[in-house]
Order: C-alpha cells, then sequence, then structure tokens
C-alpha cells in the first residue's frame, strides 16, 4: 500500500512553527462565542466544499496562520455534524480545503504530548461514539474502547478500533472525507501483525489479540494445553484460521467463523488447509494416519496404499477423507466413523453421487467404472470419456449424465445411495442431457 498523505502532519508542523503573534489556538483556549459565531458563519460552505457530507450543527474558528516564506495563509476550523464524526477544516486562503477527523486530530504527538490542533466543541469530546454506523455498516460486533487515526490516502481514511471486553481490533478503512453511507471495510488488526505494509494496530499488542487461541482449545474440548499460537489467516469465504501447538506435542488448526468456532483439525489432518500447521512437526503424524487410512480402506474392500489425504466436512463422529493411492491411479473418498461402524469408500468417479468431488484424482481416471455399470445395465457398445451429476430424486437416487468416447450420443444412469446402478436411458430420449456429444 503506498505511503499516506500527510497533510495532518505537516498542518500541526506548521502549527508548531508558527510565531506567537499569529492567531494559532493555545493548549488551554476556551471556546468563545466570537469564535463559534465566525465558525459557524464560515466554516459549513468550506465543509460542502471539501466534500463533507454532512450538517454541521456548531462549528469554532480555531485560529490562523500565515506563512511568509510560502505566501499563503490558512484557517482552522472544528466542525460537529449532526450524525457522524466531526472533523477539522484547513482551508488555504484562495485555494483548496482538506479536512481530517476528529479522531486523527485528536491523535498525540510523536513526543506524545496532547495534539496542537484537538477537537473541542461538546458534541465532539467522544469521537469514538460517533463510530457506530460505520461500525454497523462493516458488518462487525465491536463497541469501540479506543480508536486511533491511523492516516489517509487519496481516497481513503484508515481508523483503528480496539473492541471493548476483548483483545480484537479492526481497520476500518472509509472514504475520505469519512462519510457512513459510503463503502466501508472491517479488516481483522491479526492480518496486520506480520504483514509488511505501512498499516498497523497499536492500541494492543499482537500477543493479547492472539490469546483467542486459549479460548478456541478450550472450546475444541481436544485437551490441548496450548504452548505457542498463531493466527494462518482468512479464506476466500471470510473464515478465519488459527493453529495452535499442545505441550503434548500434538496440534489443531481452527475454524472461525462470525467470530464462533465452527470447526477444528487435527495437524494431521490438516496438510490441504490453509497452507497447514507450521507449529507443529506434523510430519509423522500424518505417516502414521496414512497406516491407519490404508487399513481403513482395505476393510471397505478398496485397495489402496494411502500416500496422502485431504478432509471433507463432516458430522461428529465422522471422519471423511479424500484419499490418494500409490498403488492405483485411482483415489477415493473414505467414510470413516466410530469402532462400530462399517468403512466406507467411493471410488473417485462416483464419489460425487454420494456427494463428494476428488482433487488428487484426475476426472478421466477410473471412468471404467462407469463404463461397467452400463454394461451392468446391457449398454456395451459406450465407453464412458465424461460425466456430471444431473441431480437426486425424491425417492433418494441419483442421476449421473455420461458421455461415450465413440462421439455418439450418451446415456443417463440412476443410481441408488449404495452406488448400484439401477436404470439406464438414452440421451437421444431425453433434455436433461447436456455433455458435448449429448445435446
Amino acid at each position: 500500500m503506498r505511503p499516506f498523505i500527510t497533510g495532518l502532519a505537516a498542518t500541526l508542523a506548521l502549527l508548531a512553527l508558527a510565531p506567537a503573534a499569529t492567531s494559532a489556538p493555545k493548549k488551554a483556549e476556551e471556546i468563545t462565542e466570537k469564535a463559534r459565531t465566525q465558525g459557524m458563519a464560515e466554516a459549513p460552505a468550506l465543509a460542502k466544499a471539501a466534500g463533507i457530507a454532512c450538517n454541521v450543527s456548531d462549528a469554532r474558528f480555531v485560529g490562523k496562520v500565515d506563512d511568509k516564506k510560502a505566501k499563503t495563509s490558512t484557517n482552522f476550523y472544528e466542525i460537529d455534524c449532526d450524525q457522524g464524526v466531526g472533523f477539522i477544516l484547513s482551508s488555504v486562503v484562495g485555494s483548496a480545503t482538506t479536512s481530517f477527523t476528529c479522531i486523527e486530530a485528536n491523535n498525540p504527538q510523536a513526543d506524545g504530548s496532547p495534539s496542537s490542533l484537538g477537537c473541542k466543541l461538546p458534541g465532539n469530546a467522544d469521537p469514538k461514539s460517533d463510530l457506530a454506523p460505520l461500525i454497523a455498516a462493516a458488518k462487525i460486533q465491536c463497541t469501540p474502547e479506543q480508536v486511533r487515526g491511523v492516516g489517509q490516502s487519496a481516497s481513503a481514511t484508515y481508523i483503528e478500533v480496539a473492541c471493548a471486553g476483548s483483545a480484537q481490533g479492526f481497520i476500518l478503512k472509509t472514504s475520505a472525507p469519512m462519510d457512513a453511507a459510503k463503502p466501508v471495510e472491517a479488516t481483522d488488526c491479526m492480518l496486520y501483525d506480520n504483514a509488511q505494509s505501512n498499516i498497523k494496530c497499536t492500541l494492543r499488542d499482537a500477543a493479547s489479540r492472539l490469546a483467542v487461541v486459549d479460548g478456541l482449545a478450550a472450546q475444541a474440548g481436544n485437551a490441548c494445553v496450548v504452548k505457542d499460537r498463531k493466527y494462518i489467516g482468512q479464506s476466500q469465504s471470510g473464515s478465519s484460521f488459527f493453529e495452535a501447538a499442545c505441550a503434548d506435542g500434538k496440534g489443531f488448526m481452527f475454524r472461525v467463523d462470525n467470530g464462533k468456532l465452527s470447526q477444528t483439525y487435527e495437524c494431521a489432518k490438516a496438510s490441504t488447509v490453509m497452507g497447514g500447521c507450521t507449529l507443529t512437526d506434523a510430519k509423522e503424524a500424518v505417516t502414521e494416519q496414512n497406516g491407519l487410512y490404508t487399513k481403513l480402506a482395505k476393510a471397505a474392500g478398496f485397495n489402496c496404499d494411502v500416500s496422502k489425504y485431504a478432509p471433507f466436512p463432516g458430522p461428529a463422529g465422522k471422519d471423511i477423507v479424500e484419499m490418494a493411492c500409490s498403488n492405483r491411479p485411482d483415489g477415493g473418498v473414505g467414510v470413516f466413523g466410530g469402532p462400530n461402524d462399517k468403512p466406507i469408500v467411493y471410488d473417485c468417479a462416483r464419489a460425487p453421487i454420494a456427494g463428494y468431488r476428488c482433487s488428487f484424482t484426475k476426472p478421466e481416471v477410473g471412468l471404467a467404472l462407469v463404463t461397467a455399470d452400463l454394461k451392468k445395465l446391457g449398454k456395451n457398445e459406450c465407453t464412458v470419456s465424461n460425466s456430471r451429476i444431473i441431480g437426486k430424486t425424491a425417492k433418494g437416487t441419483t442421476y449421473m449424465e455420461v458421455a461415450c468416447s465413440d462421439g455418439l450420443k450418451g446415456y443417463i444412469i440412476e443410481y441408488s445411495a449404495d452406488l448400484t446402478p439401477l436404470t439406464t436411458t438414452g440421451c437421444a430420449f431425453s433434455k436433461d442431457c447436456k455433455l458435448p456429444g449429448n445435446v
């Protein structure tokens, strides 16, 4: 991300260098009626010119700075809006007006001393309370306890928000000038902790944010005494992922949706999830798990020496994994339950019938099994070259469309829940066929 515009820093520097004879604001200055009268007379038009979409309910003239070297005069105003945050206006006489939110203007100076251009109007006394519309627009659950102005770009304003009652925090990206009616984005502070970015969260430290992992481990109920913690990142669907390394050498990955734990992965089974675990050495555990899945697959009548696997989401008590095999080109999807449950494996050619799609096995591998199903139904002339699932029926059977390698029209096969082929219909007699060559 490109550096922020440093207009506020330049403004504060200008005020700091201004001679005492100017009317720059003093630290303990009180708001006079004269300052309010002048502010209400001049600031609303300047705010509108600066692109601020609000009705000015209160205003004050802050002061004026003459820069003799640059031959410019700059007037400063504070405005309170009827809704949302207030602003400081910096208006160069005869030129453009720029604006900064009161949150930015209230930031302490580099040496920790109070801002020389902070907001003082009663309506701006608690700028964080004015963020409610923005937080609602960002669709996050957060009651601001602390806020900080991060900076501005040409088109965006960045605000850090620390939430009350938790270590969580967000960076709000809003328009410039800030307007709750325009798009607002919220990004978890954890995304910036190890990122190469000029945006950082400083209201809370990274360690306190990562304490959320201890709570997730407790909720998961895996008897993990957390030794190390990591925020992995966010998926395209918006899920957040965390990793915990346990004192006993095991490790877990946690998926969080809408602030709640939604899924737990053993690190031995998480190699394909968000890049896998990195805090624990899962190699030995993966090797052991390969052996277990090999045993379970063969017990189900599927001869597979498992070389790698990936979990599918499943109900509690069910272990559902895709398996790649070192002794055969096609893999399968295993559904393994408790010690009294019979293990089931669906070959990848017909796994979509059961609702699973393989990624380790190429689609064309294993179609010989579907060809064999056609032969069972008396269709001996078609070698299956492609397939797709059409859908399920009310009675629980599934329809699969297949295409034939000779280019002639294919078939629709009806399968039972246990993958037994039941009936077949030629695509010449059906409008449901969509595969090339079948239409």
